[in-house]
């Protein structure tokens, strides 16, 4: 009986657990290499390294994915509504031109770069746990994670936490 009692416990712990908030990137996510718009390699580190001191909204995206698509106004509403925060698109479109006319097509604005072909491949995707996207995150002014995931830009809780970090 005292077993039977105890299970609930256990599992709550475990769900608890699972659910905890990210608040540091591993070190492979950080030396994930992505391409920039210009073509270059760049480590994901050197990419939060540009926005050192800002609060950085980022999304994870494709320009194949419907919901991406369709979350892209309320990106731009986002954007609107925090225009002092920097925005940084990671793509896992298959090829480097369509990602390009994503961008121009939806009028992504912001820090972009080509992270990879499969989100389901890679320390990056893998570290972030990516299993759905879009995907945003926030990071604060001292590069710690403040939001590990939303998969909606108008979340309540991403907004609460960009006007905590205003």
């Amino acid at each position: 009986m005292k077993k039977l009692l105890l299970l609930p416990i256990v599992l709550f712990s475990m769900i608890s657990c699972s659910q905890a908030q990210e608040t540091a990137f591993t070190k492979a996510a950080l030396d994930s290499k992505m391409t920039s718009l210009d073509g270059k390699e760049v480590s994901f580190k050197d990419v939060l390294a540009k926005h050192k001191g800002k609060t950085v909204v980022i999304d994870v995206w494709a320009s194949w994915c419907p919901d991406c698509i369709k979350g892209m106004p309320k990106v731009h509403d986002l954007q609107k509504q925090f225009p002092n925060v920097d925005y940084v698109f990671l793509s896992y479109d298959r090829v480097d031109e369509k990602w390009k006319e994503g961008i121009e097509k939806y009028a992504v604005k912001g820090d972009n770069y080509h992270v990879g072909k499969s989100m389901k491949e890679g320390d990056f995707a893998r570290d972030l746990k990516l299993d759905w996207i879009p995907r945003y995150m926030v990071v604060d002014k001292n590069g710690k994670i403040a939001l590990f995931k939303a998969i909606e830009a108008d979340d309540a809780n991403l907004i609460a936490i960009l006007k905590k970090l205003k």
